[in-house]
């Protein structure tokens, strides 16, 4: 990806090295909310239920001794660089539907961050919280994206940035929030199916965003689509199911399949069309 010398955004918020006060929670609601929030997000919420409520964060405003490696100084000049990306192509697409498009801001954390959402963990991975209208991101998980699940490159790094920029394109259009209701009336399995549903549209949009940004900055080389669609399919529930645990239950996915994923990313990549990425109309996800 043709990404050095270009512009980086001025929405970044750096928060790694701030600590995160940690208190006794002693489960019960807490910890329930919690995981239902994480569940909102995409997120796994044995990540919080397993840790028992034990802990709940607070910011506490002071900085431990951090020193970034120069290989995170690059993925964190990367990421401002995506993301101003995604600003200049989202505000041309918005003025295009007479709409305003309102940027987010992107927070770099390490270890844990306290956000409009809840406490998180960087193992909970990248996430969107409309509350704050803010992406979260913890630069390690591009470690984890490359070893353990086999998806190294730039370009699959800046898909994750953009899978997170459609959340909040969601956000602005009033998707999630009729997402959110329709989930909170719903079964558990077809709850689980409008979560599909929408992280595959965030795919789409990812793929939307990819596509503008070529056309109009040249910003992919050869071997680019590969990385970002094998990450797509790295991340996919049934690969991670399988991964986790030897089987796979679709009932219970919350981000669809490997091919889904794969599916949709194509689909914004090759039309660029915000109306073609309706997963909500669609016989065949």
């Amino acid at each position: 990806m043709r990404w050095k010398g270009r512009r980086q955004s001025r929405n970044v918020e750096d928060r790694r090295g701030l600590r995160v006060a940690r208190r006794a929670g002693g489960g019960g609601i807490g910890v329930v909310l919690l995981a239902l929030v994480a569940m909102y997000f995409g997120v796994d919420p044995s990540v919080i239920l397993n840790q028992g409520g034990s802990m709940l964060g607070e910011p506490s405003g002071q900085t431990e001794s951090y020193q970034p490696s120069p290989e995170e100084d690059r993925l964190a000049q990367f990421v401002s660089v995506v993301l101003a990306d995604t600003e200049d192509t989202w505000n041309g697409l918005f003025r295009e539907m007479n709409a305003s498009y309102q940027e987010p801001k992107l927070v770099l954390f390490s270890g844990s961050v306290q956000s409009a959402c809840g406490f998180a963990q960087a193992a909970m991975g990248p996430f969107y919280c409309p509350g704050d209208d803010k992406v979260y991101i913890d630069l390690s998980f591009y470690r984890n994206l490359r070893q353990r699940h086999g998806a190294p490159g730039d370009f699959a790094q800046a898909y994750v940035i953009a899978h997170e920029i459609g959340h909040h394109v969601q956000n602005l259009l009033g998707i999630s929030e009729e997402v959110h209701r329709a989930r909170s009336r719903a079964s558990e399995k077809e709850a689980n199916r409008l979560s599909v549903m929408q992280e595959l549209q965030a795919d789409c949009l990812a793929g939307v965003w990819a596509f503008h940004a070529d056309r109009a900055r040249n910003i992919l080389e050869q071997g680019d689509i590969e990385e970002a669609l094998n990450a797509a399919s790295s991340i996919g529930d049934d690969r991670l199911q399988k991964q986790s645990r030897g089987y796979v239950t679709p009932d219970s996915f919350t981000h669809g399949s490997s091919a889904q994923r794969v599916r949709w990313f194509r689909r914004g990549l090759e039309t660029g069309n915000v109306s073609r990425c309706n997963t909500f109309k669609t016989e065949n996800l």
